[in-house]
């Protein structure tokens, strides 16, 4: 059994308000929760309105399959996030 995590940074423009910025990253948070069935919650920057962190877990049956998922949620957040990513940890254990 394999425990990954990916961690955004992300930068949010557009974002003039902390409820623009929560709306942002609620939905985006949701949107990973449903598709994907990961664990999502964001550890960091809660009070900016520009910034936003997201961290994402999951547990697989082998590393290659969460190697997999991890591109797949890095991809997802890329191109569908309405945010910019700035930073992004990986990690595998």
């Amino acid at each position: 059994m394999v425990v990954a995590s990916l961690t955004f940074d992300l930068a949010l423009p557009g974002c003039a308000s902390l409820k623009e910025k929560r709306s942002v990253i609620r939905s985006l948070c949701d949107r990973l929760r449903g598709k994907f069935g990961v664990s999502v919650a964001e550890p960091a920057y809660q009070d900016l309105h520009a910034r936003g962190q997201i961290a994402v877990a999951l547990v697989a049956s082998d590393g290659r399959l969460a190697e997999s998922m991890l591109d797949k949620l890095d991809h997802f957040v890329a191109e569908r996030g309405g945010a910019v990513i700035t930073g992004v940890r990986r990690e595998v254990h």
